[in-house]
């Protein structure tokens, strides 16, 4: 175990070689730079059981698009998109994708952003959107699958002019996820207050700014629909949209713009969240970022938070004997996560 938590182990050594090998940023650093027993005063889990010997690269099930679902609470019942009436449930009912393309349901931590009665605020990854007025109904579901989260919506693209959704950038450089559903397993209920300590405490050092709540995205601008600079891009001659691939091409671009002036922020987002597979691994940790990246690593402790901070969210590396999988993360000829 002292091998395993110093990066040492085998397997860590194994998966930085095939990490290499598929062109993904990695980092030799150590993941724990303190001593066991810790001597830097770092919180501690009570005992648990951790799965430290199975293989965790590769443990993510394959994925299309995240969605975070506005609870305001930490725990939920065992099966978030079984509970009746909730969005959560209203967007199981849509056609499923194809398993590649499949969408992930979750419940998270922060409150709504709007005011109005049933009305959720919606966090969409890896597009890394933010739609702060869902309605939660089957009409609300309908709307925001066939605005958003349906694989049929292409990535990185500015999204139709809409009567019936608005969308935003996250104004973050990253958004991080905790796994502290209880009442599926307790052990990442225990994890996920130590390691948002930990986290807020690491990334307030290196001089960020931590919310633990979404910010109204109005604040920034308007909404990615009624953007006119986002809207006119691929025109030509202010006539309708261009729809060759040179118009869809100055689409993404504008698009990436935007995310990359949010990559700029030293601002990070905390939310918990509901269940997202291999508690086993606890404290399990999903790093998001404009760029479209989603890493997920496993048996994360308060000890391993420096590292994480210092390699992955600012160096955009990764630390290969905590990772389990992700999204987007091979980048052929960069040095990190982070360049576009």
């Amino acid at each position: 175990m002292v091998a395993y938590a110093l990066g040492h182990h085998p397997e860590a050594e194994h998966a930085a070689e095939k990490l290499r090998e598929a062109s993904v940023p990695i980092s030799d650093s150590l993941c724990r730079a303190c001593s066991d027993p810790c001597d830097l005063g770092h919180d501690e889990y009570p005992k648990f059981d951790v799965d430290a010997e199975m293989e965790m690269l590769g443990s993510v099930k394959p994925y299309g698009r995240q969605v975070v679902i506005s609870s305001g609470k930490t725990d939920w019942a065992r099966d978030v998109t079984a509970v009746g009436d909730t969005l959560a449930a209203h967007l199981t009912m849509r056609p499923p994708p194809p398993k590649h393309q499949k969408i992930t349901i979750l419940n998270g931590s922060h409150r709504p952003v709007s005011h109005e009665d049933r009305k959720e605020t919606v966090l969409v990854f890896p597009d890394y959107i933010v739609l702060a007025e869902v309605t939660n109904s089957r009409e609300g579901a309908a709307v925001l699958w066939e605005h958003t989260v349906s694989p049929a919506v292409p990535l990185h693209v500015p999204p139709e002019p809409s009567p019936n959704a608005k969308s935003w950038i996250l104004p973050y450089a990253c958004v991080i996820l905790l796994c502290s559903h209880k009442r599926r397993d307790n052990r990442c209920a225990i994890a996920a207050p130590k390691l948002e300590h930990a986290l807020t405490a690491a990334l307030a050092r290196e001089g960020w700014e931590v919310h633990t709540e979404v910010e109204d995205p109005s604040l920034h601008g308007p909404a990615l629909e009624d953007d006119p600079a986002l809207q006119q891009a691929g025109t030509q001659g202010g006539a309708a949209a261009d729809t060759s691939d040179v118009g869809a091409d100055a689409r993404q671009a504008a698009m990436r713009a935007r995310l990359a002036a949010a990559a700029e922020e030293k601002r990070a987002l905390i939310v918990f969240c509901s269940h997202i597979g291999g508690h086993k691994y606890a404290g399990n940790v999903i790093i998001n970022t404009p760029r479209g990246v989603s890493v997920w690593y496993g048996r994360v402790t308060p000890h391993e938070v420096d590292a994480i901070v210092r390699e992955t969210i600012i160096g955009g590396r990764i630390l290969p004997a905590l990772l389990r999988g992700g999204m987007n993360l091979c980048a052929p000829g960069h040095q990190s996560l982070h360049e576009w």
